[in-house]
């Protein structure tokens, strides 16, 4: 009896120091999040306020149309991103984080294989933009502005975000933004000059920015393993069968979130293409503040372990993001006329209501991106798959239908059916997502 009760009393003691433990967790979780989303937003946040002074400029300064094809321009570089990569940015930074001490063999392979998926993009680049709907020197500036964006290829931006070198991925993130708008301010380019002064910027930006990548490398170099077992991992992640699950799931993630603006560029008058990348670039704006986090925690999310990982997905968590969420559309509802005169001008008035119904996705994808960053950090690949495949095609219909008949209008309302598809999906995987037969949660739907 005596020996009874001195297990349960041992048992209750080892409980109360794990509940001790994961407490003390929480509360170092959070100032540590806080440094991380600093360090990364010192350099997000300007790059995003050279954003959306170059908007606003554009918006002011040249008009609809002139907004219109930098907005296309941009989204079609960001495509490019998840094509260059096709997985590789994200298994790349996870590879980093697990195992610093083979960061070369790491950089050596990723560096290979996205200069020739960069070099493969090029030809499809090309055939978007001569299908646009845009007037011709507006698609030769989108098609030679994206060009050049496929420099990302070079930088090495994804094994500082996987090295915890949070602060400098954002200040590499301000060079080409930084370089656009101050050669818009300085030079002031009458219209027949935009957009030569545009790519001229973006061209300098680019290369800066790839320049300044390798020279932190080649400070941060250091002594590399020679461990097989290592070198096989690596091998093993990195082989086109995974890496190839990764990139899909990317791009599908980006055509999910931003599919809506390259078909309005095929489907719809220019006209529309520059009011709908109005109210989305608002949107953006709000959402890429939250990316921050979840960019700042996904070297963290890495190293999770189930318990970690339960705890991280609880429904409370996901509640609280919801509700800040619903709190940030209900400022944007309620301020959209005024935020879209103060942004764009009175030439964009019709875009408030387009930025109405675009709000109301904010809260979704608090929750989407907060599961969808956690599950690719814990290698459920071929589950972000399935959810963002299922969304964007579901979006990509629907916008094939009815963005002929009633333009960006349906395009907005698109993306909140899409969302719903998107949110459902990463939901009913959450529970077989956190447990540590991980394989067993892709099965039901490789």
């Amino acid at each position: 009896m005596i020996r009874v009760t001195e297990e349960i009393r041992n048992e209750h003691m080892s409980g109360s120091k794990e509940g001790d433990s994961s407490l003390e967790h929480k509360k170092q979780l959070i100032p540590q999040l806080a440094r991380k989303v600093v360090d990364l937003g010192s350099g997000e946040v300007v790059a995003r306020l050279f954003a959306v002074a170059t908007i606003i400029l554009l918006g002011h300064r040249y008009g609809v149309i002139a907004l219109g094809a930098y907005a296309l321009a941009q989204t079609l570089s960001q495509y490019l991103q998840p094509v260059i990569d096709f997985g590789l940015r994200h298994i790349g930074a996870r590879l980093v984080a697990l195992y610093p001490t083979a960061t070369a063999n790491i950089i050596r392979k990723v560096e290979w294989r996205r200069l020739h998926m960069a070099l493969a993009a090029l030809p499809l680049l090309f055939m978007y933009c001569f299908a646009s709907s845009m007037p011709q020197e507006a698609s030769r500036f989108v098609f030679v502005f994206a060009a050049m964006s496929a420099t990302y290829a070079l930088s090495l931006e994804w094994a500082a975000w996987g090295k915890d070198q949070l602060r400098f991925v954002g200040f590499l993130r301000t060079i080409v933004p930084g370089a656009i708008f101050a050669v818009l301010v300085l030079k002031r380019p009458p219209l027949e000059q935009l957009y030569l002064c545009i790519l001229a910027a973006n061209a300098l930006g680019c290369t800066v920015q790839v320049g300044v990548s390798f020279l932190w490398w080649r400070t941060h170099r250091r002594i590399e393993t020679n461990d097989e077992i290592i070198i096989g991992k690596i091998n093993e992640a990195l082989s086109w069968q995974r890496s190839s699950l990764m990139g899909l799931a990317w791009l599908c993630n980006v055509a999910f979130n931003s599919i809506d603006l390259l078909m309005l560029g095929l489907l719809a008058p220019a006209f529309q293409v520059g009011l709908y990348s109005a109210g989305y670039r608002v949107i953006n704006q709000v959402l890429a503040t939250y990316y921050l986090a979840t960019q700042a925690l996904f070297p963290r999310f890495a190293r999770y372990r189930d318990r970690e990982r339960i705890q991280a997905t609880q429904f409370h968590v996901l509640f609280k993001l919801f509700f800040v969420g619903a709190l940030l559309c209900f400022v944007i509802a309620a301020g959209r006329r005024f935020i879209v005169a103060l942004f764009f001008g009175s030439a964009f008035a019709h875009a408030s209501a387009l930025l109405l119904v675009l709000s109301l996705a904010i809260p979704m994808d608090f929750i989407t991106s907060y599961l969808s960053n956690a599950y690719i950090a814990w290698g459920l690949e071929r589950t972000v798959l399935f959810c963002t495949s299922s969304a964007a095609v579901t979006n990509v219909l629907l916008n094939w239908v009815f963005i002929p008949r009633f333009g960006a209008i349906a395009a907005a309302i698109n993306t909140l059916l899409s969302y719903g598809v998107f949110l459902a999906l990463l939901a009913s995987v959450r529970r077989r997502a956190t447990v540590s037969h991980l394989q067993a949660a892709c099965s039901p739907i490789s």
